[in-house]
């Protein structure tokens, strides 16, 4: 048996989701439909894409290694289908991008190579920078569209912002620490722990505002722009970190295990998005990466 476009939009769901329950809901269908997917996909492939815990699933190596595999079939459907909309094969001209380097490998690679498939003879050029300095680009006129986390943008009289994704922080642990069997992890919890901080775009700025806003003052072990560092320190017990589900990934460069765990209470989520300026004649290029991007979030919500 084959598995179908059908299979790889929920196990697409449930690995951003994280249970079979948000996927069900995200998608309005019934759990054990989602669960009956999965299960096949699983069989047809001969992995074990999720291991099961009281708490939900957690994506193995296996199924992270699929994920990616997933998510290019759903992306190339979708391309397939626009192909016949309009003779893209002729649009020519130019678009010019910035992106912030936290989301340049998350967001950006994949949905650049869907516009260049789409649009092979646009010629794109793009600059990675801070978020302050893409908003000066942007306002003035020297980029056409930034990816970016908007969770924190500044001029926002200036600029028109569409959110792509909103990930929620959670606590990144090495393989059996303590505080993975607990039930319910709290910020007083992890007070103690030495903390891995992560120092590029806005996420070491919401970290610090995140622990000030919960009166908690933690122990910084490390600090680095390089989140593949966060990943081994942790892995190899250096210390814990508390980032956006975004950049999680279950092994490190070393192939060590890492685990990711809920916080309780209300903690914020970093959005990423697409920005431009407000009331800007847009170019038919930058219109076009905007529509790109629109049918990649739609593709991963449609059942």
């Amino acid at each position: 048996m084959a598995f179908t476009i059908r299979q790889l939009q929920f196990f697409v769901a449930v690995a951003e989701q994280g249970t079979v329950s948000g996927a069900a809901q995200n998608l309005s269908i019934s759990q054990s439909a989602v669960t009956e997917a999965i299960k096949d996909l699983e069989r047809d492939l001969g992995v074990e894409l999720f291991e099961r815990h009281p708490r939900g699933l957690n994506i193995t190596h296996k199924g992270h290694q699929f994920l990616r595999h997933a998510t290019k079939i759903l992306a190339d459907v979708s391309d397939a289908r626009r192909t016949f909309s309009d003779d893209k094969e002729r649009a020519t001209g130019r678009l010019q991008l910035g992106v912030t380097s936290l989301v340049a490998g998350y967001v950006l690679s994949d949905l650049l190579a869907r516009y260049r498939r789409a649009f092979p003879s646009i010629d794109v050029s793009a600059i990675e920078d801070n978020g302050d300095y893409l908003e000066h680009l942007l306002v003035g006129g020297e980029l056409d569209v930034a990816v970016m986390v908007i969770s924190n943008l500044r001029d926002r009289m200036a600029l028109q912002a569409e959110i792509l994704e909103v990930s929620p922080y959670r606590l990144w642990l090495p393989l059996g620490h303590h505080l993975a069997s607990a039930d319910i992890i709290g910020i007083n919890d992890i007070v103690s722990e030495p903390l891995i901080m992560l120092t590029v775009d806005e996420i070491e700025e919401n970290t610090g505002k995140l622990l000030v806003a919960l009166g908690a003052r933690p122990h910084v072990a490390f600090r680095t722009r390089s989140v593949e560092a966060v990943r081994s320190l942790v892995a190899t017990g250096a210390g814990v970190a508390l980032l956006p589900d975004l950049v999680y990934r279950p092994w490190s460069l070393e192939g060590d295990r890492i685990e990711s765990r809920d916080i309780s209470g209300s903690l914020p989520v970093v959005q990423v998005g697409m920005v431009w300026r407000r009331g800007s004649s847009l170019p038919q290029a930058a219109r076009d990466f905007i529509g790109i991007a629109q049918s990649q979030r739609q593709t991963r919500q449609r059942p």
